[in-house]
C-alpha cells in the first residue's frame, strides 16, 4: 500500500515538472512584433521645399536666317567659342541678288530720266524768264522733274530693300559666346526663320523651374535660394529669384520662375538638371509635426499609436486620438493629443492593437 502511495506521489510529482518545463518552453517561444517608430519633435521655424529645374545661360540666341536657300558657308560647330560679328554661316542668295541687280538697273534708269528731266526743266525756264515760254509749258517741264525725282527716290528705297534681303543670307555672331547646338549642316536647303544652331551669349546661368499654385506668392524676386545640382554633388550654389511669372503655364499647370545663380562657375554645363531649396512661412510658434503616415482615422476622429516602453527594446501600442492641424511637406501640424519626446509607430497602423506588445525597430 506505501509502496502505490509513494508511486502516485512520484507521478504528481512528475506532471508538474513537465507542466513547468513546457510553461518555460511556450515563453521562450514568445515573439514580439516589431515596430517602425519616431520621436514627436517641434518643426523647425522655416520650411523648406526643392523643386526641380533646369540649368540654362541667361541669354540663349536661336540663330537663323530670315530669307531661304542652300547654305554654301557654315562655319559652325558644337561648342565653338564666337566673337561678335562673326561670319557664321552665307546662304546662295541667288534669288536676292537677281532682286538687287533688278533693283540696281531701275536705279539707274530713274537716275537718268530724271537727270533728262531736269536739263529739259531748266531750258524751259530759262525760256520762260525771257518770255519765250508759256506757263504751261513750265509747269509741264516742271512737273516731269519732280515725277522722275520720286521715281528715282523710289528706285533707290528698292535697291536698299534689295541690298537688305541679301545681308538677310547672312549669319553674323550677335554676341561673344558659344554654340551649344547645331541643327543643319552645309549644302542643306533652309527656310526663312529655320533654327540652324543655339548660340548660349550670357555670362550668367540660370535655372527654370515651375512652381506650383500653393506656394507662388511666397516666391518674390531677389529671395534668396540655395541650388544643388546631381551632377555636380553636394555642394550648394547661392542664387537669387530674378524672375516671376504672374500666368500659370498651361502645360505644366506651374508657374514658371527662374533664379540665377550669384557666382560663375565652369562647373555647371547648360541643360543640368538642378534642385532648387525655397524656405517658406515663418511660423509664429513651434508646432508638432508628424508624417501623415503615422495618422490613421476612426469614428472618433484622427488618431496615433503611441509605444510606451516597456525595458531597452520592448514597448506597449497605445491609441491616442489627436486634433489636427495643417498638412505642410512633413506631415500633419498637431493642436492637441501630443507631447515632445513621445513615441508614435509610423508603419503598419493597420496591423497594431491599443494594448499590443511591441519590439522596437
Amino acid at each position: 500500500m506505501k509502496s502505490k502511495i509513494y508511486i502516485a506521489i512520484i507521478s504528481v510529482f512528475a506532471l508538474a515538472m513537465l507542466s513547468a518545463c513546457s510553461t518555460e518552453e511556450v515563453q521562450e517561444k514568445k515573439t514580439l512584433r516589431p515596430v517602425v517608430y519616431q520621436e514627436v519633435g517641434y518643426a523647425s521655424a522655416l520650411e523648406a521645399r526643392s523643386f526641380n529645374g533646369t540649368a540654362e545661360t541667361d541669354k540663349v540666341i536661336n540663330l537663323s536666317f530670315r530669307s531661304g536657300g542652300i547654305i554654301t558657308t557654315f562655319n559652325i560647330r558644337l561648342g565653338q567659342v564666337v566673337r561678335k560679328g562673326q561670319l557664321l554661316a552665307q546662304l546662295d542668295n541667288v534669288q536676292s541678288r537677281l532682286a538687287l541687280e533688278q533693283a540696281q538697273a531701275s536705279l539707274a534708269s530713274a537716275e537718268s530720266q530724271m537727270n533728262t528731266a531736269k536739263l529739259g526743266y531748266d531750258r524751259i525756264r530759262s525760256l520762260y524768264e525771257k518770255g519765250s515760254a508759256s506757263l504751261s509749258d513750265f509747269e509741264n517741264a516742271k512737273n516731269s522733274y519732280q515725277t522722275a525725282q520720286s521715281s528715282y527716290a523710289s528706285a533707290q528705297r528698292s535697291v536698299d530693300i534689295q541690298k537688305e534681303q541679301v545681308n538677310y543670307g547672312y549669319i553674323y555672331a550677335p554676341e561673344n559666346g558659344v554654340i551649344a547646338a547645331v541643327n543643319t549642316e552645309i549644302d542643306e536647303n533652309v527656310n526663312p526663320g529655320q533654327v540652324v544652331a543655339v548660340l548660349n551669349a550670357g555670362n550668367q546661368m540660370t535655372i527654370s523651374l515651375g512652381m506650383p499654385e500653393s506656394v507662388i506668392n511666397e516666391v518674390k524676386e531677389c529671395k534668396n535660394v540655395g541650388v544643388t545640382f546631381p551632377a555636380i554633388g553636394n555642394k550648394i550654389f547661392e542664387a537669387q529669384v530674378t524672375e516671376v511669372s504672374p500666368a500659370v503655364d498651361r502645360n505644366t499647370a506651374t508657374y514658371p520662375v527662374k533664379v540665377t545663380l550669384l557666382a560663375a562657375t565652369e562647373e555647371i554645363k547648360s541643360g543640368m538638371a538642378a534642385n532648387v531649396k525655397f524656405s517658406f512661412g515663418q511660423l509664429e510658434q513651434e508646432v508638432i509635426v508628424i508624417p501623415a503616415k503615422a495618422v490613421g482615422e476612426d469614428s472618433m476622429g484622427r488618431f496615433v499609436f503611441l509605444i510606451e516602453e516597456k525595458g531597452a527594446s520592448e514597448g506597449i501600442i497605445r491609441k491616442q486620438h489627436i486634433q489636427i492641424g495643417d498638412l505642410t511637406a512633413r506631415g500633419f501640424q498637431v493642436k492637441s493629443g501630443l507631447k515632445e519626446g513621445q513615441k508614435i509607430a509610423t508603419a503598419g497602423l493597420q496591423t497594431l492593437l491599443d494594448g499590443q506588445e511591441v519590439s522596437l525597430k
